[in-house]
């Protein structure tokens, strides 16, 4: 807590002041450009992770970044609502991450049960999750499995945004963009999921209308998940 104190302390006597006019601006209402879904895990920060400025990013979390679909009456829906109706934001991202603990737990739900029984019901919200790894991927490692569970799972929530009536009406207006993504912790790398590959890529090849043709010699696939297909 003292740690915390003292940072209060520098912001309010260093930061603060230094950035008086982003502030003032702030103080008379919000614009983000993104609605950022991720995880509560301590090791994400989504405004480091993009270096995105304060105000820049309106954003969700909770455990395994998961989203109730329509009809469950929930604070994510609501953030949903509010964002994309009021905010009138146009891009949403949905971030999982390797070395999820609620991935890990998802795993292993009946486990849960006794233990953690709010944890247990809340994960059976990716139980299109569970299921499919389960069914299609056993005979990978745990290692393995858990990353590829982060990944499907990112792919189920986005399943789940889409049963938004509000999200499907601007999908269908061309007003709104959902794009998937996978942090990796240890190498602070992002992947994004290209739905005409059915596989994670580097995210900026996803605007290649907007960045020079890469070169083929330049991306050397050393993780497991730069090669991720998702079938």
């Amino acid at each position: 807590m003292r740690k915390l104190i003292r940072g209060l302390r520098e912001f309010k006597d260093n930061h603060f002041p230094s950035h008086l006019e982003l502030f003032e601006k702030l103080g008379m209402g919000q614009k983000p450009r993104v609605l950022f879904i991720t995880c509560s895990d301590s090791r994400i920060d989504p405004n480091l992770l993009t270096k995105a400025d304060v105000g820049e990013l309106f954003i969700m979390r909770n455990a395994g970044n998961i989203i109730p679909p329509y009809g469950s009456l929930s604070g994510e829906g609501a953030t949903i609502e509010y964002a994309i109706q009021s905010l009138e934001i146009e891009q949403v991202i949905v971030c999982g991450h390797t070395h999820c603990g609620a991935m890990n737990g998802l795993l292993k739900l009946e486990h849960l049960r006794e233990e953690m029984p709010i944890v247990y019901e809340w994960l059976k919200l990716a139980e299109g999750t569970r299921r499919l790894v389960k069914e299609n991927y056993s005979h990978l490692r745990s290692k393995e499995l858990l990353e590829i569970t982060s990944a499907e799972n990112v792919l189920t929530q986005i399943d789940h945004l889409k049963t938004y009536p509000l999200v499907r009406s601007r999908l269908y207006q061309g007003r709104l963009n959902i794009y998937g993504w996978v942090y990796n912790l240890e190498t602070g790398e992002v992947l994004a999921y290209d739905s005409v590959s059915h596989s994670y890529v580097p995210p900026q090849h996803q605007l290649v209308d907007d960045l020079p043709e890469p070169s083929l010699h330049t991306t050397d696939i050393s993780d497991p998940l730069d090669s991720m297909v998702i079938n």
